[in-house]
């Protein structure tokens, strides 16, 4: 167990050569696709016949949203690109790998971003184009980017931004890395996704998301 979870640790990846790491994290989405088709396999013979009781014709498998954080961002625009029972995606701050970044997608998809307007290195700009290669693939009606101003890679989730130390995020402040509360982040973060997802998987809002709200200036919408 402890074996098959260090080779699924996205981290081994990251190294120098480009192509090797590329080839890596290709290997790594293949795997974390699976897992994710075989989940919804699995949901889909649940729905057809339980034996609890619990699932049998509960689940609406027509309106399936797919999102994932940094590695699990990237997984899930892949898998969006690959199982067409993904109806609506997020990649929240993951950089893409896979042939998605060269075909595209055709389900409403959103990129969710922190704040990297002081990022110039040649790695951010790989990936700054390879997420731009997703989006001009998408339909004009059906794509979204958005940046949070003063957001942090880390802090999106749970762990990041209430369970490390206030030390930690203490220095990343006074580093410059951190400009937003990390509870504010997590609350951008959350209306965001809550609002794309309502829009295209429950039908509500205008035939236009506008995602843009007073309540949290943060949002920067980006072309």
């Amino acid at each position: 167990m402890i074996q098959r979870a260090e080779q699924n640790n996205p981290e081994r990846c990251v190294v120098p050569d480009r192509t090797r790491m590329e080839q890596c994290a290709v290997g790594m989405i293949t795997a974390w696709t699976r897992d994710i088709a075989y989940v919804l396999d699995r949901l889909t013979l649940l729905n057809a016949s339980d034996s609890s009781g619990r699932f049998t014709g509960r689940l609406d498998l027509t309106r399936v949203g797919v999102f994932g954080h940094s590695f699990g961002g990237a997984v899930a625009a892949q898998f969006c690109h690959e199982d067409s029972r993904c109806k609506a995606g997020i990649d929240i701050d993951g950089a893409p790998h896979g042939s998605v970044v060269q075909e595209g997608l055709t389900q409403p998809f959103m990129f969710l971003l922190s704040d990297h307007d002081d990022e110039s290195d040649p790695a951010s700009v790989q990936v700054e184009r390879d997420v731009q290669s997703i989006d001009d693939r998408i339909p004009l009606d059906r794509r979204v980017r958005v940046a949070i101003r003063g957001a942090f890679h880390f802090m999106f989730s749970d762990d990041g931004a209430l369970l490390k130390s206030g030390i930690v995020r203490g220095v990343l402040r006074a580093l410059g890395k951190l400009r937003i509360d990390a509870r504010r982040q997590l609350a951008v973060t959350n209306y965001c996704i809550h609002t794309f997802f309502d829009h295209y998987l429950k039908g509500r809002g205008d035939s236009a998301l506008h995602i843009e709200s007073p309540r949290y200036p943060e949002i920067q919408v980006l072309e």
